[in-house]
């Protein structure tokens, strides 16, 4: 299997505060990988490092075994398609102009959408379910609707690799389930490699081919759900006290935090 993106050593730092400290990693093709870990530990300096919008202080990073700064700008947004956590959506462009955005790596060098362009965009609109909306302005929209036209933006680019920051915070429990279900289909029906950051380790267990836990800007554990997820691992990175199980709707971990009331009972029985 090719490898998506390898990571070798990657640092980075804010203004002296060290973000990132030595990360190396491979992504496979085809390969759903997510990054978890507690605020402030680095996932969305990896995520942007990895677009190509921020360049490590040290290290080494390749995107489809090529090294990334040997891609121009709209090569590399043929390979690369990034969402971040927040997109403005204060503007009056309706749905089908922003999904149609995404064709600009494409398109030649005045910027003109052929009529090939324009069934791409329908395509990624069928694809996550925005058609209804086309002709919708995106100051309109939900913010579940609204991050999908994003992701159908994303898709237009016809990307080999999606890069995702924390698609679903802020979603009710149906969009999230719509969102990881969206991205699962883009791994199996267009072999695309997706690449997220997810704050929900539980959404992270069921769907993830590959966990990497951060903090601190290092990395903790790197693998499958199951080694990575355990209660050990988790009480330590996130300082709480957790539950951790087999999930009954497979063999990968549940998580469940113990609110404090119920320790201190604990604590008064013995």
């Amino acid at each position: 299997m090719s490898v998506s993106v390898h990571a070798e050593k990657l640092s980075y730092a804010y203004d002296g505060l060290q973000v990132l400290n030595h990360v190396s990693f491979t992504v496979r093709r085809g390969e759903f990988f997510i990054v978890i870990g507690p605020n402030g530990s680095g996932k969305t300096t990896l995520m942007r490092i990895i677009a190509g919008l921020l360049h490590p202080d040290k290290g080494d990073l390749s995107i489809n075994e090529q090294p990334i700064h040997k891609y121009k700008r709209k090569s590399l947004a043929r390979q690369i398609a990034f969402v971040p956590q927040q997109m403005p959506t204060d503007f009056p462009f309706i749905v089908s102009d922003v999904v149609l955005f995404g064709r600009a790596p494409h398109m030649g060098t005045f910027g003109l959408e052929s009529r090939g362009d324009v069934a791409f965009a329908d395509q990624a609109m069928a694809f996550t379910e925005v058609g209804h909306l086309a002709k919708r302005r995106i100051d309109q929209l939900s913010g579940g609707e609204c991050q999908r036209v994003f992701i159908a933006r994303a898709i237009c680019q016809n990307p080999d690799i999606i890069v995702l920051d924390e698609p679903t915070a802020s979603l009710d429990i149906a969009h999230q389930l719509r969102i990881m279900d969206m991205m699962e289909k883009m791994k199996r029906e267009k072999n695309a490699t997706v690449i997220m950051v997810s704050h929900d380790v539980n959404l992270a267990a069921m769907y993830a081919d590959t966990l990497l836990l951060l903090n601190r800007g290092e990395i903790v554990k790197h693998g499958h759900p199951g080694e990575v997820l355990t209660y050990e691992t988790l009480e330590s990175v996130y300082g709480c006290t957790l539950l951790v199980d087999e999930n009954p709707l497979g063999r990968f971990p549940r998580v469940t935090p113990v609110p404090g009331r119920y320790l201190k009972e604990e604590l008064a029985r013995q």
